[in-house]
């Protein structure tokens, strides 16, 4: 008999994504096949604490299955490269970069990636203004205030009035001292799966999320049972087609390498498309987007699973 992967699949952490982490983290234990693969579970506690030292003799490979800073953002990637560990996902470039939305939106724009108007400042220019509306004043109502380094929704502000803009930058503040603020656009929410390597990645098929409200917050993602997505989502074939395109785009105008998951706005009345956001490691359960997506590409949860490994192994050369 084959003697089986050690696979040591890592969530928790200090982010304030810590919960989400840990469902993503069960769905990719329980799925593992176990005749090929023999799964340990590393919990990494809030405070930022590991409970065992990572090594080679522990793991064959690692599959950080984290969200947020510490985990999404390269800094768990450059660690498990000095312990020379294979692993799932972005390296430290495309994880940090994708992860920092005013690095990521600078990056679309040198590669003619479109983007949504948007302005960026840092807490001390926040407090030291002597008028808040000139921070903002290229862009018009609604708008939506985000902390520049977080996922899952947390700390975003849909704002229509001064009022509700200062509450909004508070909110952002409290999670990064960088803040990015973005047009509102009455537009359709589309994603689209990358898997894949640097030279050779594909996309799945688009999927729509069902937004119930003026946009699809944290509740609304992890907390209520109510579907979120239609996939494959219904478009015409040249918008389907260029979501895909764009979202091929977007993993190489990272680096990425192994997944991603990128986040569109579309305009349906002016046919437009915008990429909104491109996440290296998005919510990880069968019932998550991304997974429903490669599933409705071909590619069951399982299968999605191996493949993963199977980049990390040829990436490290393994």
């Amino acid at each position: 008999m084959t003697e089986r992967v050690r696979v040591a699949v890592l969530a928790g952490g200090p982010s304030a994504e810590h919960e989400v982490s840990l469902q993503s983290a069960q769905a990719v234990l329980d799925a593992l096949p176990r005749d090929l693969y023999e799964p340990v579970a590393v919990i990494i506690d809030r405070q930022g604490r590991w409970p065992v030292e990572l090594r080679r003799e522990l793991a064959d490979v690692v599959f950080p299955v984290l969200h947020g800073p510490f985990g999404e953002d390269g800094v768990v990637q450059g660690h498990l490269q000095t312990l020379g560990i294979p692993y799932v996902g972005c390296g430290v470039m495309a994880s940090a970069v994708a992860m920092n939305k005013v690095a990521m939106r600078r990056t679309f724009l040198a590669e003619d990636i479109p983007v949504t108007p948007h302005v960026w400042f840092t807490e001390h220019e926040w407090r030291t203004t002597t008028g808040y509306r000139g921070l903002v004043k290229s862009l018009d109502w609604p708008m939506y205030v985000k902390p520049a380094n977080m996922g899952s929704s947390i700390g975003i502000s849909r704002v229509t009035s001064m009022e509700e803009l200062r509450a909004g930058v508070d909110l952002a503040l409290a999670y990064d001292r960088v803040v990015i603020v973005e047009q509102g656009v009455t537009a359709r929410e589309v994603i689209c799966g990358v898997l894949g390597g640097y030279d050779t990645p594909e996309a799945s098929v688009p999927g729509e999320l069902i937004v119930p409200g003026d946009w699809l917050d944290y509740e609304a993602k992890y907390l209520s049972q109510a579907e979120i997505a239609i996939i494959p989502a219904v478009l015409p074939e040249r918008v389907a087609e260029d979501v895909r395109e764009l979202a091929l785009r977007a993993f190489r105008a990272i680096g990425g390498y192994g997944l991603s998951r990128v986040d569109f706005l579309y305009e349906e009345d002016m046919g437009r498309l915008y990429v909104l956001e491109i996440n290296t490691m998005p919510g990880f359960t069968s019932r998550s987007v991304y997974a429903r997506a490669w599933a409705a590409s071909g590619v069951p949860y399982p299968d999605l699973l191996s493949r993963l490994i199977d980049l990390a192994f040829a990436r490290s050369g393994s």
